[in-house]
Formats: C-alpha cells, sequence, structure tokens
C-alpha cells in the first residue's frame, strides 16, 4: 500500500498550452499597464513641479535666457502633444538626452542597473538565508527562548529607518572601527555595509512568515504520521515541512525582490552607491525628466519580470497552483 507521506498532493492537471498562453497574455497586459501607468504618473508629477530651465542655468541667468531654454527643451508645446512625444519615446526605446549631462538618458540609466542589480541581489539572497536558517533553527530546537529573542531583535531591527541603522553602521565600523568603506563601490568590502542595511530589514519579514507557516505545518497529519513512523523531525523539517512552507514566502520574496530594485534610493544615497536610486534622486531633484522617466520605465518592467518569474518558479513547487 502506498505510504500516506508519498502520496501526490491533491492538485489540478499540468496546464495546457492554453493556460501557458493565456497566463504570458495576462502578463503582458499587466506589464504595459503597469509601465504605461507609471509613464502617465511621472509625466504628470514631473510637469507639475514646473519647468527646468532655471536650475539648468547659472544663477545670473536672465528671464529670457531661461524661456529660451524652456522652448528649446520643449516645454512650450501644449502638454499633450509632450504627452504623445513621452509615449512615443515609450515605444521607440528613446527618451531623449539627459537636461544636464547632454547623454541618452536610458544610456545613463543602463550604466547604473549592475550596481543597483548587485546591492539588491545580495540583500535579497542573504536576507532569506539567513531567515530560512534562523527559522529552521527555532523549529529544530523548539525553543520559545529563542524565537522570543530572535522576534525581538527583529522588532528592534524595524522600528530603526534604513537611513539611520546606515548611519550607524557608518559610524561604528566605518568611523570608530575603520574596518569598512563607507562610500563608493570601490571593492567587495564596499558592499558589507549598504547590503547590511537592506538584508537585516528584508530578514525580519521572512523570518515572520517562515516561521509562521513552518509553524502551521507542523500541526498537520502528515507531520504527526511521519514522526510516529520513526522518521526524525529533522528529516521530515527539510524534506516535506521547508518545501511546503517556502512557497508563499517566494511569493513575497519576489514582490520584495521587484520593489528592492526601485528601493534602494535611501541605501545608495548615504553610501554615495553609484546607482539606479542615487542617479533618479539627482535627477528629480534637477527636473531632469528624461532620466526620471527612462529610469521610473526600467523599475516597472523590472518588477513586472522578477515577480513573473517567481510565479512561474511557484507554479512548478507546487502543482496546486498549476493551473490556477
Amino acid at each position: 500500500m502506498t505510504s500516506v507521506l508519498h502520496q501526490p498532493l491533491p492538485g489540478r492537471a499540468s496546464p495546457s498550452v492554453g493556460d501557458v498562453l493565456l497566463f504570458i497574455a495576462r502578463r503582458l497586459a499587466l506589464a504595459v499597464t503597469t509601465v504605461l501607468a507609471v509613464v502617465t504618473i511621472a509625466f504628470v508629477l514631473g510637469r507639475a513641479t514646473g519647468e527646468p530651465g532655471a536650475l539648468l542655468l547659472p544663477d545670473n541667468a536672465t528671464q529670457a535666457d531661461i524661456q529660451a531654454l524652456n522652448s528649446s527643451l520643449g516645454f512650450d508645446r501644449p502638454l499633450l502633444v509632450q504627452y504623445l512625444d513621452t509615449l512615443v519615446g515609450l515605444v521607440t526605446g528613446d527618451f531623449g538626452d539627459s537636461y544636464r549631462l547632454r547623454e541618452s538618458a536610458l544610456g545613463l540609466v543602463l550604466e547604473r542597473v549592475p550596481a543597483t542589480i548587485e546591492l539588491a541581489f545580495w540583500a535579497f539572497v542573504i536576507g532569506l538565508a539567513l531567515a530560512v536558517v534562523a527559522a529552521l533553527t527555532i523549529q529544530l530546537t523548539g525553543s520559545r527562548v529563542l524565537r522570543a529573542i530572535v522576534g525581538w531583535a527583529g522588532a528592534l531591527r524595524q522600528s530603526v529607518p534604513d537611513f539611520f541603522f546606515a548611519l550607524l553602521l557608518v559610524l561604528v565600523f566605518s568611523v570608530l572601527l575603520g574596518a569598512l568603506p563607507s562610500l563608493g563601490r570601490t571593492s567587495y568590502a564596499s558592499l558589507v555595509l549598504p547590503v547590511a542595511t537592506l538584508a537585516t530589514g528584508q530578514f525580519v519579514m521572512y523570518l515572520r512568515l517562515l516561521d509562521a507557516a513552518l509553524s502551521e505545518q507542523a500541526g498537520q497529519d502528515y507531520v504527526r504520521t511521519a514522526i510516529a513512523q520513526g522518521q526524525r523531525r529533522s528529516t521530515v523539517l527539510f524534506t516535506r515541512m521547508l518545501p511546503n512552507a517556502i512557497v508563499p514566502v517566494l511569493g513575497m520574496a519576489g514582490l520584495n525582490l521587484g520593489g528592492l530594485l526601485g528601493g534602494t534610493v535611501v541605501v545608495e544615497v548615504v553610501f554615495a552607491w553609484p546607482g539606479l536610486g542615487k542617479l533618479l534622486t539627482d535627477a528629480v531633484s534637477q527636473r531632469d525628466f528624461p532620466i526620471v522617466q527612462a529610469g521610473l520605465v526600467f523599475v516597472a518592467l523590472a518588477f513586472v519580470i522578477v515577480n513573473t518569474a517567481v510565479d512561474v518558479l511557484v507554479r512548478r513547487i507546487d502543482t496546486r497552483t498549476a493551473a490556477a
């Protein structure tokens, strides 16, 4: 007789070609809608802040000089025409040149993307890995004291804003100890402080989700049956409980990773990290709209792509959602 432990999970049949095509079509529609919404919001808010001429010219520039520059940049045209030009640029991939740097806005964004991806990737991996280790340790030991200590430490970290936590790390490890660089992207050591800032914040969220999921799995019949049949709890934890508990965590992790690609702004500014966040911050303060629009489009696309990849991964892991 087939063991209860080895029975397949209840689920639906594998998705048909039609289901796959429908899934892809939905994702493409979501991507188009997201990018269009981001561009529209960026356009409206950007134009609401005023024209950039006064910021681009010296302080002694006359009003005539400012108006002439704004006119040369196309700000004297009707807003609808400017918006349509923006949409054309979105389709063709031509967002224009940076007002201040006089280089392709998309080229400047792509130059900064590797630094941001590096920061977000390591923060994601380390934060999730720490959460998995901590959650498994809590489950293996069954220690309420350990769960309380980790929980309090996590709550304390979440109560500290990222920028303040980053400054504390700089004060301790760069100023007092002189052990790690605090600015720039000069070596692997430069990654430590910014990654630590982001990863510790991610760790808390992943730990709570994973610990709750594992605790729920611990009360399932298959766990009690396995232990009653003589299997070690650690074996059941690693081979059965963890694969089932990780599914909802991966879904949240996908959302979080996509958000990280556009949410490292504060950390990049504090550590002078030459990534996309710092570029966008400078562009917003200078009303350099081509860079802002190119950067936001990249972030929106990255968010959709990452979450689509995670959805596919979750479907592969959990057959119960294969045809959902």
